[in-house]
């Protein structure tokens, strides 16, 4: 069994998406399921840390990210050794390859 890692940005991306649906959207239920199945999401990388696929087999990039969906969400994860490192976790909208490469200044 794997270990699970989560960096900094990982955990603030967790706070935003919570703070985001509990403060923006007036729905602290719904803040809550969605931090939940997010973290079940990534539990199970713990036995299965190669369940989602390499970044590099849906878009030219030389990376090993691997990514996992999760609700609205994409997991983006790194396999070293005996830890699965959580490095990011962004809303599934088209620019997250700028975020989780910092290509562009963010808005």
């Amino acid at each position: 069994m794997n270990k699970l890692r989560y960096s900094p940005d990982a955990l603030n991306d967790l706070d935003e998406i919570w703070a985001y649906i509990h403060k923006e959207l007036q729905n602290p239920s719904a803040a809550q399921k969605t931090v939940a199945e997010i973290l079940d999401s990534t539990e199970r990388l713990r036995t299965f840390s190669e369940m989602g696929p390499l970044l590099s087999s849906i878009m030219e990039v030389e990376s090993d990210y691997r990514f996992l969906a999760s609700g609205n969400y994409i997991v983006f994860y790194r396999i070293e050794g005996a830890f699965v490192s959580v490095d990011r976790i962004l809303y599934g909208r088209p620019d997250f390859i700028r975020v989780l490469f910092h290509a562009l200044p963010e808005d």
